[in-house]
């Protein structure tokens, strides 16, 4: 709780509350306290748990929560907190980066392994697509490993809490996001290459001939987010049509 810490002001929306053990010590600490989860039986639950009124019980799917409605309809610093199933954590990822806007921070428990690629470093095998975008949108930090017998039942793995607070601005942005996260998927996904070559993926579809740059012989993992950054404005410039490829 110490690692959340909810303030009067703060709109906490809670991702799957399970049997309420995060949802309880969040109530009456924050100025509004909504919960989603896609289980009927965990909705009606929560509606008992909580029928004083306290706490906003929604059965659906978060994955489909549109985030800026909800923000005109719940005023206040809007965080999302979570402890989730490890296998939707990526779609989870994803959703809050993509609808970040009124977000202020996310703060979610994950498989330490997941953890470790959202904060890896350019150089090694955790870095990828996930760093990149972590790093680009948030300021990313572990918070403290919980270990497997703190979970009943008990998973086979180490969990990590982590807390992305989301930048106002990338600290490098980049010309076209769009672009950027086209080419930063499409180098990726071919990591084993080449720059020159895991480039061609993206590049050839769209008419863009590869100018002749020292790092296009360096690996994907091998670029900095400021890099990959500079690497994609300069791609950019070499579209047929710039910020309409």
């Amino acid at each position: 709780m110490a690692a959340i810490d909810p303030r009067e002001e703060d709109c906490v929306l809670e991702i799957g509350p399970g049997e309420g053990a995060l949802t309880r010590h969040l109530a009456g600490r924050c100025r509004t306290l909504t919960v989603v989860d896609v289980d009927e039986r965990v909705v009606s639950a929560m509606r008992t748990l909580f029928s004083d009124g306290s706490v906003e019980v929604i059965f659906g799917d978060f994955l489909a929560t549109d985030f800026q409605a909800f923000a005109l309809t719940h005023p206040g610093r809007f965080r999302v907190v979570g402890n989730i199933p490890y296998n939707i954590t990526t779609p989870i990822l994803f959703h809050v980066l993509d609808n970040r806007r009124p977000v202020y921070d996310l703060t979610i428990m994950v498989q330490k392994e997941v953890g470790r690629r959202m904060l890896a470093g350019p150089g090694g095998g955790e870095y990828g697509i996930l760093s990149v975008f972590c790093g680009y949108y948030a300021e990313v930090r572990a918070l403290f490993e919980v270990s497997p017998n703190a979970f009943f039942p008990k998973p086979g793995v180490i969990s990590l809490l982590v807390q992305l607070k989301m930048r106002a601005r990338p600290v490098h942005p980049a010309r076209d996001e769009e672009f950027f996260r086209g080419m930063v998927r499409a180098v990726f996904g071919k990591r084993r290459k080449t720059l020159r070559n895991s480039l061609r993926y993206f590049t050839d579809p769209r008419g863009i001939t590869l100018p002749d740059l020292p790092l296009l012989t360096r690996r994907p993992e091998e670029l900095s987010l400021p890099e990959l950054v500079e690497l994609s404005n300069t791609l950019l410039q070499f579209a047929p049509e710039p910020g309409r490829v």
